[in-house]
């Protein structure tokens, strides 16, 4: 379960891929749903969502030093490791514009890498079961927000939010180049076949990236403009 040479049979789209995706549809379905219900449970929800995303960061860690794999290109700098300590933070002290970007990149983006994983080992091995509830706990604490605390995303942050993203991207864009690293994948595509494999090389991946992310800011932002408005036509 903890071997680096093991269990690195993972299929996409086998039953057990699917079947966490099954299980995270299953879950997000309940925390909208089942709010009114939950509600009573907010403390204990938030608490676990918490944690998840806490030991999930830290045991990835503790995983690569024990086994002797850490290397530069592991430092907590992914997009997703940037969204968990973004939660983290909003969870011991709010912070709506701080949620704003959040829910950009803590959303759909790890939803698509549940979808099209950069993965290499099966189930039950450590590094598929922290790969799946690690990126499964940042969307959810994404809907947390929204649902329990109600978090709202102005339109305008469609844009606010994709500067923010490229200013961050810059510092890391160079970075790569000292360290030899990609992280936000800026650097090229994903060494496993996921949607960034589709994206060229070059400037054109870079083109392509810039598309991508835009595009999937406004599809993030579709049903929170909906919300809004229902909200607003209620109200």
């Amino acid at each position: 379960m903890f071997s680096v040479t093991e269990m690195q049979t993972f299929e996409l789209f086998s039953v057990p891929h699917i079947a966490v995706l099954l299980m995270f549809a299953a879950i997000s379905f309940t925390l909208i749903y089942f709010r009114r219900f939950l509600k009573r449970y907010q403390s204990f929800i938030k608490g676990t969502l918490f944690w998840m995303l806490v030991l999930s960061e830290v045991s990835w860690h503790i995983w690569l030093v024990a086994t002797g794999t850490w290397e530069v290109g592991d430092l907590p700098l992914q997009l997703c490791s940037v969204s968990t300590f973004i939660a983290i933070y909003l969870f011991l002290k709010p912070n709506r514009k701080a949620f704003y970007l959040l829910f950009f990149i803590g959303f759909l983006p790890p939803i698509l890498s549940m979808v099209t994983p950069e993965m290499a080992y099966q189930f039950p091995h450590f590094r598929f079961l922290k790969y799946f509830l690690h990126h499964a706990a940042i969307a959810w604490s994404v809907l947390y927000f929204i649902v329990y605390e109600g978090y709202r995303v102005p339109r305008k942050a469609v844009w606010t939010g994709f500067l923010m993203v490229n200013l961050l991207a810059l510092p890391i864009f160079f970075l790569n180049l000292l360290l030899d690293t990609n992280f936000f994948y800026l650097a090229n595509p994903t060494e496993s076949k996921t949607i960034l494999s589709f994206f060229g090389s070059g400037v054109m991946y870079y083109i392509n990236l810039e598309i991508a992310a835009l595009l999937v800011f406004f599809v993030t932002y579709l049903p929170m403009g909906m919300l809004m408005k229902r909200e607003r036509l209620n109200g």
